[in-house]
């Protein structure tokens, strides 16, 4: 197949999942059917996949990463021992884990095409992902609190697992306990990736989006509480800082160099 034959599938299977979607038009255009697609990913449920979907899902996700390029760890410098700053794309980077900042149900966002870093990573991992979540709060039998972490494979991403956390809603003015929250967010996605046997670990800038916690407060407990585990636990983990705005990279690259 090609790579707008794989698409064609994938669409074709997805429309024909739900009553609901019997009116919709399959788009003509490559960069309209990428986005239904996207769309349709996002709504799907938690449920069993084919093996003939999974297959054609799991090599078009493949080749969509391989395109937009794949970042390994080994390519960037450090900005201190053991840490690192990156922006770009958490889906494209080639580390042991990946956090990813979740909401309490832990199924990834539900809104079509929406820009927040949970969509993207469940698009990009495939619909595996959302099962794996579903079946892990299906055991745990309530909603995730924040500030504690689980772990999943990666499924189609490039990384090997994706550790969920959840942060603070911490609006614009954080409590102290907003950021004693968000500092056990990284000291419980440290603690699980080191319980996994994992060496690199990338952090997105949690609670900073939707949340709202303040950029660069939320940048200082993270380098901190960061730099304090690493110094606990040395030569353990190598931590990267993702970031994605350019305001982001601006804060941590400051306090990284102070």
């Amino acid at each position: 197949m090609t790579q707008e034959e794989r698409l064609d599938f994938l669409l074709c299977r997805l429309l024909a999942e739900r009553e609901e979607y019997a009116g919709i038009q399959r788009p003509r255009s490559l960069a309209e059917k990428r986005r239904l697609l996207r769309s349709l990913l996002n709504v799907r449920l938690p449920v069993e996949a084919g093996e003939e979907f999974l297959a054609v899902q799991d090599a078009y996700l493949r080749e969509e990463t391989r395109r937009k390029g794949v970042t390994p760890l080994e390519s960037l410098a450090p900005a201190r021992p053991g840490l690192y700053l990156w922006q770009g794309d958490i889906t494209t980077l080639a580390v042991d884990a990946i956090v990813n900042a979740a909401n309490s149900r832990l199924l990834g966002c539900f809104v079509p095409c929406h820009g927040c870093i949970d969509n993207a990573i469940h698009t990009f991992a495939g619909v595996q992902l959302r099962l794996a979540c579903a079946r892990l709060m299906a055991r745990q039998g309530h909603e995730e609190p924040a500030g504690r972490a689980k772990i999943t494979p990666a499924f189609n991403l490039p990384c090997r697992y994706v550790l969920h956390t959840v942060g603070p809603v911490a609006g614009r003015q954080p409590t102290r306990r907003d950021e004693e929250t968000l500092a056990a967010c990284y000291r419980a996605c440290l603690a699980l990736a080191a319980r996994n046997g994992l060496r690199s670990l990338a952090f997105c800038c949690i609670s900073t989006g939707e949340f709202r916690f303040p950029n660069r407060r939320a940048a200082e407990i993270a380098v901190e509480t960061v730099q304090a585990w690493q110094q606990a636990h040395p030569n353990q983990m190598e931590v990267v800082f993702n970031v994605f705005k350019d305001i982001d990279r601006q804060i941590y690259r400051r306090l990284l160099q102070g």
